[in-house]
């Protein structure tokens, strides 16, 4: 169902309500940072065994070695669009190196029409949620997305990457999963067990303890098509429950969808295998080494000294956020010396990202 393209501006309105969401979104970014600074600190030294968590039974299974599609689902919004570009760039790059499992690679765009960017990234359009239904929160659109991508493409991979805009490869990415066990990255503020009394409404006693819910989201995770066809319809109806729910609304926030995908998982018996070296998150952790994905979720604040200010505005940043409306320019200025080499290295991908792709100023004008 790929449909039509279309060359439409964003509404006003839309960049108002977008704001709104990024601002609610950085706040809670900054009350999860606190907890970062402490819970990461032997992430940030350096990764001595990357699994943290392997379920039982699946070291015997052995390595997957088979390709996965890597699916990203997107919005048709310029802030979208200028991320996807550069992943769909660095994925271009990093699909063909040795020690890479990628195949191919589907934008899943969950707009309902298509947009400009169609032919030079390979696109998947679903519906978004009923009007209204997502109440602002629109990655509550994202489950929804990959029931309608999964019932209606030809996938030809026997695996799928859930991936997002804002990844870049850093190395060649191996397929991590172990037969029906999927790999996941552990999120340090994805806590089912400290949140019991709530988890427990949607994953009820007798389906096992809350343990059984891996401290992940869906992305990045890299899964058995077969599995994600049975999970993505509890992930929706999951999500569409917690947010109707004041209680759980308000403890989970932003990172509700999240908890949803985990707890879908475990409804269906579906335990991942844990691996922290599948992404890293500057400013936080400081090396890139042998990490796959770079997050770039967070700000990047720093002074001329080479000193981090988060939560202050630094004379040097680099927050994906300063471009809700367009695309960053080509040839940022790379960070004052003492930058942890992983936020170097972030700029560095972006810098070269935004000098190859064709159009690049003129394709994000909108």
């Amino acid at each position: 169902m790929i449909a039509r393209k279309n060359m439409g501006r964003a509404s006003p309105m839309l960049l108002v309500l977008l704001a709104l969401g990024f601002f609610f979104a950085t706040y809670n970014l900054l009350t999860l940072v606190i907890q970062y600074k402490d819970s990461s600190a032997g992430l940030r030294s350096g990764i001595s065994d990357p699994v943290t968590g392997m379920p039982a039974n699946s070291w015997k299974l052995g390595k997957s070695n088979l390709k996965f599609h890597v699916a990203l689902t997107a919005t048709d919004a310029p802030y979208s669009q200028w991320q996807c570009r550069i992943m769909y760039y660095w994925y271009k790059k990093m699909k063909s190196m040795p020690g890479s499992d990628m195949g191919k690679f589907t934008r899943v765009l969950h707009s309902g029409k298509g947009d400009h960017l169609m032919d030079e990234i390979p696109t998947f359009v679903v519906d978004p949620l009923p009007e209204g239904l997502d109440r602002g929160y629109i990655v509550l659109n994202r489950p929804w997305a990959f029931v309608q991508w999964l019932e209606k493409a030809t996938i030809e991979e026997e695996y799928i990457l859930m991936a997002e805009p804002d990844h870049i490869f850093a190395n060649p990415l191996p397929n991590l999963a172990h037969g029906d066990n999927p790999a996941g990255f552990p999120f340090f503020y994805i806590k089912p067990t400290e949140h019991q009394k709530i988890v427990r409404k949607f994953y009820p006693e007798e389906k096992g303890p809350v343990t059984d819910v891996d401290p992940i989201g869906n992305s990045p995770v890299i899964i058995k098509k077969s599995l994600l066809e049975e999970i993505a319809p509890t992930w929706v109806n999951v999500s569409l429950r917690m947010k109707d729910d004041p209680e759980t609304d308000k403890a989970f926030g932003w990172v509700l969808e999240m908890y949803a995908y985990a707890v879908a998982s475990a409804l269906h018996g579906v335990r991942h295998i844990l691996r922290k070296d599948f992404m890293l998150q500057p400013p936080w952790d400081l090396a890139v080494g042998k990490r796959f994905i770079i997050h770039y979720t967070y700000g990047c604040d720093y002074n001329m000294k080479g000193e981090l200010t988060y939560g202050t505005i630094g004379e040097w940043r680099f927050d994906k956020r300063s471009y809700l409306s367009g695309p960053p320019p080509k040839n940022l200025t790379l960070p004052p010396p003492g930058v942890p080499e992983s936020v170097v290295r972030l700029v560095k991908m972006v810098n070269e990202a935004t000098a190859n792709i064709p159009g690049w100023d003129s394709l994000n004008s909108g």
